[in-house]
């Protein structure tokens, strides 16, 4: 083997052993890190409620299988990606995202039912999650605000509305 090809093996190498870490970044934000636990939990919820929301899809029967299987369908593909964009505002930030799912679990105020529900109990459980998860944008983009950062804002706000839109469809559901 040529020293130059031992050389290119050993910068490749280097290449592969950075550790992600928290940097400081010179955007105005005040509180980068108290914004990035806040995303952090909202990325933890987005995740566990896609979870759900997928596993209520599979499992789902009965008269409105077809309405409510159709539904939760369009909310977990719509959930998916915003779970990737809150994590890449964390990085924006200058902060580390969520890494486990074991710390996914830890943040987030999503919560198992202890039994496969009935449809209706699915129905009224997604919809208490979404109502939840809004209020946790809501108190996202009060922190946003009086930090200066008007980007987290604005990604509170639209994710607040989907998530209040959702829990409104899904309790007009089982009306």
């Amino acid at each position: 083997m040529t020293e130059q090809v031992k050389v290119t093996q050993q910068k490749k190498s280097d290449q592969m052993n950075v550790v992600p870490k928290a940097e400081r970044v010179h955007t105005g934000v005040k509180d980068a890190k108290a914004l990035a636990e806040a995303l952090s939990r909202a990325v933890a919820d987005t995740y566990r409620l896609i979870f759900k929301t997928h596993a209520y899809h599979w499992n789902v029967e009965g008269p409105l299988f077809y309405s409510v299987h159709n539904m939760t369908d369009a909310q977990y593909n719509e959930m998916f990606p915003a779970a990737d964009e809150l994590a890449e505002r964390i990085r924006s930030l200058g902060q580390l995202a969520p890494h486990s799912f074991a710390e996914v679990m830890k943040m987030s105020v999503i919560k198992d039912l202890d039994t496969l529900p009935t449809t209706q109990e699915m129905i009224e459980d997604l919809a208490k999650d979404h109502e939840a998860v809004a209020s946790g944008f809501h108190d996202l983009f009060k922190l946003a605000e009086e930090n200066r950062d008007p980007v987290t804002s604005d990604l509170a706000t639209r994710r607040a509305a989907f998530h209040e839109q959702a829990a409104w469809m899904l309790r007009a559901t089982v009306k």
